[in-house]
């Protein structure tokens, strides 16, 4: 029936955007709070898919898979804030970029170097790999589902984590003004260490959770790093709020936009036409999108001064 197949690609929707919210949750944060650009946040992504595929190869354990491939996300994300972004805090953006591109190539051909130019095939774990009934005759993937449901609690715990507790008011108050926070006896750097570690554990644990649905080869966040940022420019920058909102919006629009846009070309063009327009146009969408909410708001939809 028409109206199962709309759902199931409304819950497709929903799952890439619960994806692409906990790549933009950190980097949102990274960016807005720490001031950074970080184009090697995707690199973040690719490491956890990278090692949970290899974990759970060898163990066969899924939850095993899981911590290693968050911890190796949180490990790495440590070591780089330490070594690489500790010197860019107070160097203008164009250096950042030059030095995070620099680290995206090295990340790409580490994982080359560690686990071959092959790509890495996840499976799902067998207790997720059936089908849940949505709705009487519409059956959806119980993994998609699992990731949705994960997505929507981390998003919670960090929506808690930034706007409740008394860590997340330092972070606050160190985007506001670090010099002052440090003055009154905070360690911000140990601050911005551990809130680093937390977006690229975040970024991991996307990656982790998109192997078995994607390839696991190198390279493999630098496509989702570009519908990252456009998250975080739609959302706001430096609001998770905004972040979630708006990767429900890009995921929706996105997935959407190619399930059924070359079938509604066809209606008014020949067949061929609209089968070549309607993905260029689907990919274009989300871009559509940010130009219209720029245009009405320029500061994001949930800028963080709104919160």
């Amino acid at each position: 029936m028409p109206y199962l197949l709309v759902l199931e690609e409304a819950l497709n929707g929903i799952e890439l955007g619960i994806m692409l919210f906990l790549m933009a949750a950190g980097l949102t944060l990274i960016f807005g709070i720490m001031n950074l650009i970080n184009l090697a946040h995707g690199s973040f992504y690719m490491v956890g898919a990278y090692v949970s595929a290899a974990t759970f190869a060898k163990t066969g354990s899924f939850f095993l898979a899981l911590a290693a491939g968050v911890a190796a996300g949180a490990v790495v994300g440590v070591f780089t804030e330490i070594v690489v972004f500790r010197t860019l805090y107070r160097r203008d953006h164009l250096d950042q970029v030059l030095a995070t591109f620099g680290l995206v190539l090295f990340f790409n051909e580490a994982v080359r170097i560690l686990w071959g130019p092959t790509a890495l095939y996840a499976t799902v774990p067998r207790f997720l790999s059936g089908q849940v009934d949505i709705l009487p005759g519409a059956p959806y993937p119980a993994y998609r589902l699992a990731i949705i449901v994960v997505g929507l609690l981390v998003a919670g715990l960090l929506y808690g984590l930034v706007a409740k507790t008394r860590i997340g008011m330092l972070i606050r108050a160190g985007a506001s003004n670090r010099v002052m926070v440090g003055a009154l006896g905070v360690n911000v750097r140990l601050l911005y260490t551990l809130l680093f570690a937390t977006g690229a554990a975040l970024a991991a644990l996307a990656g982790l959770m998109a192997g078995p649905i994607f390839t696991v080869d190198s390279g493999m966040g630098d496509s989702v790093m570009i519908q990252a940022f456009v998250v975080i420019v739609i959302g706001g920058i430096g609001s998770i709020r905004g972040a979630f909102v708006a990767a429900l919006l890009v995921g929706f629009v996105g997935t959407m936009g190619r399930a059924f846009l070359s079938p509604l070309l066809a209606t008014v063009m020949a067949p061929s036409a609209a089968d070549n327009a309607g993905p260029t146009l689907a990919s274009m969408a989300i871009y559509f999108l940010m130009a219209t909410v720029l245009f009405f708001r320029p500061q994001g939809l949930f800028p963080p001064q709104a919160r």
